[in-house]
């Protein structure tokens, strides 16, 4: 898969362009020469060349080491600039999505389609699957018949050609039906591309990707083009019918919101997740509606989906129009998002969604995500949001993610954990700033790997496509059967087997605000603090469990500001309960964080009896200083193991008649001796 990350290799839009030059004249299809093969290609690679330099050299206009000093030098304010992203950015979406979301955003459309064009966006689907499959049959049978052959004669062009009977076979549908399939999206005799003038033209190969051969073999040169055609092209053809466009807009627009609730349901529970819901303020008067609302705990997520697509006059540079175009697609959606989420929690307004149910809201909401989602694949969206996309500072309301439906379908089929979800999106949400790839799977993809965290020092990061290759690997295994791993080695790989693994799994079970926080901050550490802290509560279980007693251990986060104090007993709640308020306050002030969490474990498990969670600004207080005047520092998860399976006990030897360290308010003598 790394090979297919080459920089040499040539992409899908460089491909279409030679195609698309290549039919504005007539097709000669004898073999050429080899040296006049190699002409070509030589040829062809210095032109391509030619163009990514002219441009490329858009982005460097203006580059003086006073505008680099001034930190004014930003060449993606100017739409010259973004021609390049538009043209050269990665794909957003795998070709199997393509088919299967064609065939569930053109499903209400399946009446239209097989009475103006006889056939259903399923039959097409069923196509371009079987000629992915003729295709890949015959590879093994053209190898050896080129092996026969002198080199002068070698070819792979058969490999790309296929017959109606080929793919009917294989489609197991009736031949005349597959040629009409393929007929459509065939370019028609005699069209020269007359309209392909520049290169952000509309290019009708596109279109229409495939080419009839004079033998009247149907000749498929990019599996992806054609899969691409079927998920964009019908909505034109439908568009040109004006009765029948407000339904088609409707059906566009009903798609996009139940594939995103379907697909946040498999996250989170079909109970959690909510479809166009109105926001009244009274009665009779609604003040928004929100097109996907997702309540877990004391966290949402609020999604407002849009249809617009990058227009061919966007693609060739034209400031105005790319800003428009934005405006309408992202911007629009997140001034409405932001619009509705300040409603969530206030007692003026009641929700409902489509389905009747009233949306109630558990807990006054900490944290609230935006997620503005496009149903099209929209060339250089990440680069367009961080340049266009005015985000408002509201409590509560994290910077939005704007991403297309393929970046949902993938989020969701690899985080089907609610906190592995919520937590790679609060990150993705807060990096916004320094961090950049040329798409959202790509982001996604190192995640699953290296675990998202960006050090504060850090300014600026830029993630390469290459990075995607496990994702990639991995969404094929899905979705279409592949051999390989079906989860990328990482975070869902080496974390799942341990204690605190066990842990996330139980906070996701009982998502309560004391606990919910915690999951967020564990899924944050490296692997070996994940480990080691993991370890280290086996210990301190198998010690609990052997004499009965209560056992204790705490942990410091200096990077986050804040620490983890893990009780293990199986004392009543009435008494471990305020033990650990007590013990969790007082090291919270010790070590002036910010946050403090507290887990009482069973020995048993070991399993989560209860958890707390300590979030306040510190603040010195006299009573407190003496009240721990005498505690240690907490040590960092590597110390600490170090310290409890190796080193000798950090523990103060404790006075009879001195208050109990685990905060009772008792004596020592008369509590936690002996224990």
């Amino acid at each position: 898969m790394q090979n297919m990350f080459a920089p040499s290799r040539l992409i899908r839009t460089e491909i279409n362009t030679l195609i698309g030059l290549m039919v504005k004249a007539d097709i000669d299809w004898a073999l050429p020469s080899p040296q006049t093969l190699q002409e070509y290609i030589d040829a062809t690679e210095r032109l391509l060349e030619e163009l990514h330099h002219g441009m490329s050299s858009a982005m460097f206009d203006g580059l003086t080491m006073e505008a680099i000093e001034s930190g004014t030098f930003n060449p993606f304010t100017r739409g010259e600039a973004l021609r390049e992203p538009i043209f050269y950015g990665g794909e957003s979406a795998y070709n199997f999505q393509y088919l299967d979301l064609a065939a569930r955003k053109y499903a209400a459309d399946t009446k239209w389609l097989e009475a103006n064009c006889g056939f259903s966006i399923d039959n097409a689907r069923a196509v371009a699957v079987a000629i992915e499959r003729v295709q890949s049959d015959r590879f093994v049978e053209i190898r050896e018949k080129m092996r026969a052959l002198p080199p002068d004669e070698w070819t792979m062009l058969p490999y790309f050609a296929v017959t109606v009977a080929e793919v009917a076979a294989k489609a197991g549908m009736a031949p005349e039906q597959v040629e009409r399939v393929l007929t459509t999206f065939t370019l028609p005799d005699g069209e020269r591309n007359n309209g392909f003038g520049a290169l952000h033209d509309f290019n009708t190969v596109c279109a229409t990707p495939l080419l009839r051969m004079p033998s009247e073999e149907f000749l498929s040169l990019q599996p992806y083009a054609l899969t691409e055609a079927i998920y964009d092209t019908p909505f034109y053809w439908m568009a040109q019918d004006k009765d029948y466009l407000p339904t088609l807009a409707k059906h566009r627009g009903d798609f996009t919101e139940g594939f995103v609730a379907e697909r946040l349901g498999l996250v989170f529970g079909t109970e959690h997740v909510y479809a166009n819901v109105d926001i009244w303020e009274t009665k009779g008067t609604t003040t928004g509606e929100i097109d996907v609302l997702v309540v877990w705990g004391d966290r949402a997520i609020v999604v407002q989906a849009k249809s617009k697509r990058l227009t061919l006059e966007a693609r060739k540079g034209n400031d105005q129009v790319i800003r428009d175009d934005f405006r309408k697609s992202v911007q629009d959606a997140y001034d409405q998002a932001v619009q509705c989420a300040q409603c969530l929690g206030d007692k003026r307004f009641t929700l409902t969604a489509a389905d009747g149910r009233q949306v109630v809201l558990p807990y006054n909401l900490k944290e609230i995500y935006i997620f503005c989602v496009v149903s099209d694949h929209y060339p250089a969206l990440s680069f367009q949001a961080r340049q266009f996309l005015e985000i408002a500072t509201v409590p509560r309301i994290q910077p939005p993610l704007v991403m297309d439906v393929f970046s949902i379908d993938a989020m969701t089929e690899m985080l089907q954990s609610p906190l592995h979800f919520l937590s790679y999106v609060n990150r993705r949400a807060n990096y916004t700033d320094q961090l950049m790839a040329s798409h959202e799977l790509t982001i996604l993809a190192y995640h699953l790997t290296q675990n998202l965290w960006i050090n504060p020092d850090v300014d600026f990061i830029h993630l390469g496509d290459d990075l995607s290759a496990g994702l990639d690997i991995a969404m094929a295994v899905r979705r279409r059967g592949v051999p390989g791993d079906a989860t990328p080695d990482g975070i869902l790989t080496r974390f799942n087997a341990t204690t605190l693994g066990r842990i996330v799994k139980e906070i996701e079970a009982r998502p309560e605000p004391a606990t919910i926080e915690l999951g967020f901050l564990l899924l944050t550490l490296s692997e070996d603090a994940f480990k080691d802290i993991s370890r280290a509560i086996d210990r301190l279980a198998a010690c609990a469990w052997a004499d009965g007693g209560h056992h204790d251990l705490t942990f410091g986060f200096g990077a986050h500001g804040s620490g983890l104090t893990v009780h293990c007993s199986d004392d009543p709640t009435s008494i471990a309960g305020p033990r650990l308020q007590s013990y969790c306050e007082r090291r919270k002030y010790k070590e002036r964080a910010t946050q403090w969490f507290g887990l009482c474990m069973s020995p048993k498990g070991p399993n989560v009896r209860f958890g707390i969670s300590l979030s306040y600004p510190w603040e010195q207080n006299d009573a407190m200083d003496e009240s721990t005047r005498d505690m240690r520092t907490s040590e960092p998860p590597a110390e600490a193991f170090k310290t409890l399976f190796h080193g000798k006990s950090r523990r103060k030897k404790i006075g009879r008649n001195e208050p109990c360290p685990c905060g009772s308010g008792l004596k020592y003598k008369k509590c936690c001796l002996g224990k």
